[in-house]
């Protein structure tokens, strides 16, 4: 069997380790892959957002499977293209993954279906946003509508700084066009937890919990990131609030898509507050969370190629995932600099001599058989442990043993 993976960071560094305990897969490739993804797959150039040419690929190639994994193709109608061409491919349509493409979107659905959120409103317009704003107290939050590389989310202590992060977004256009509209709302406090759910257009099959550390510095400071660390299960995410969850956020997620005649087939992501007046949802991802998938998916028993022709053919309804009771701590290693300017070309050393974890390259390449740094985040370091502090220490005993120049993580990962 052949299977194409779209990508090239530590979440698809992390679904092809998953594939290859799979013995009826031949062969995988990856578009556009990384240092460490090389090891497992053919790597081949072409950009994740090249919709064109990775589906004159996988026409050329004849694959079995095209697992479309970033946030970007989804958007851009990938899976939409590959099915009219013939070829099974997963991940959700271009309509399905507007959850995440637009945030506008996804807060309309969640207040039409009564999804508890944040209170908000929307703006297309800098001077009357800034005039909201001016009203309101603080803390807000400020969201660029669009795909912001996950960095697109600012929250804001003061008015100054949510006239500023409005600027950013609108006026400097530090996100593109993904910052045509804005989404202000309420903060909200409590516990983030992160649950991954498969669904299959009626049925969803929610994952084990975790949570993310998306600050770059220790003790949650600093600017945001795509993720700096994160660990699975949340103790915060108990038996109760599990089923308060799955009651009025996820599937009511799936009820509302249904009646808005939109079928959703892949991988939602549910970025959830547990305020104290219960969970509220914070947003959706149309896939596999980064780094979320390095510490679920290490977890996971069950085939996750049997998973995904489950989520394709319609027939979750006749599954049961199960999951290895240990707990998992992911630590990234990121370049000096990271989320701001970083260098590239860095050397790694000391990766051969992690025993007791496993690494996922993230942001990686090959130079004269040596892998160099080629991204903001490098590497994310996972270990399992019987419980989520012995998890932790075997963690960042494997993190001590890779090297490489301005080298920066944050050391209290699974403490929060």
């Amino acid at each position: 069997m052949k299977i194409l993976v779209v990508g090239g960071g530590g979440r698809e560094h992390a679904i092809i380790w998953k594939l290859k305990q799979n013995k009826r897969i031949d062969e995988i490739h990856c578009a556009p892959g990384n240092g460490g993804i090389a090891q497992l797959a053919t790597c081949v150039p072409i950009q994740a957002t090249d919709i064109d040419g990775l589906t004159d690929y996988a026409k050329k190639h004849h694959f079995d499977l095209v697992i479309v994994a970033p946030d970007d193709p989804l958007y851009m109608g990938l899976v939409d293209k590959l099915q009219a061409e013939g070829i099974r491919a997963f991940g959700p349509t271009a309509d399905a993954a507007c959850i995440e493409g637009s945030k506008v979107y996804a807060k309309y659905l969640m207040q039409k279906y009564g999804i508890p959120t944040a209170a908000c409103e929307v703006f297309d317009d800098y001077d009357k946003a800034a005039i909201y704003v001016n009203s309101c107290k603080t803390p807000l939050v400020v969201k660029a509508d669009g795909l912001a590389l996950g960095k697109g989310v600012i929250i804001c202590q003061t008015t100054d700084e949510a006239i500023d992060a409005l600027k950013e977004i609108m006026v400097d256009k530090v996100f593109g066009e993904a910052g045509s509209r804005v989404v202000i709302e309420e903060f909200l406090e409590g516990p983030e937890v992160s649950v991954l759910a498969f669904c299959d257009g009626k049925t969803i099959l929610p994952m084990e919990s975790a949570q993310d550390h998306k600050r770059a510095f220790d003790g949650d400071k600093g600017p945001n990131t795509g993720g700096m660390g994160t660990f699975s299960p949340s103790p915060k995410y108990t038996d109760e609030i599990r089923k308060e969850t799955e009651e009025t956020i996820i599937r009511r997620t799936v009820e509302a898509l249904n009646a808005e005649g939109v079928c959703f087939k892949g991988i939602i992501f549910f970025g959830l507050m547990l305020t104290k007046d219960g969970p509220k949802l914070l947003e959706y991802n149309a896939r596999f969370g980064d780094p979320e998938a390095q510490v679920v998916l290490p977890r996971l028993k069950n085939d996750l190629l049997e998973v995904f022709d489950a989520v394709i053919d319609g027939t979750l309804d006749e599954f049961t995932l199960e999951w290895d009771e240990r707990s998992a701590v992911c630590v990234v290693m990121a370049s000096g600099g990271y989320p701001g300017k970083y260098p590239k070309g860095v050397r790694i050393s000391g990766i051969d001599n992690v025993r007791n974890a496993v690494v996922y390259h993230a942001g990686t390449a090959l130079k004269d058989d040596a892998f160099v740094t080629n991204g903001g985040r490098v590497l994310g370091i996972t270990a399992l442990g019987v419980d989520l502090s012995d998890a932790r220490v075997k963690a960042y005993a494997e993190v001590k043993k890779v090297q490489f120049d301005g080298v920066q993580y944050r050391t209290d990962i699974g403490i929060k």
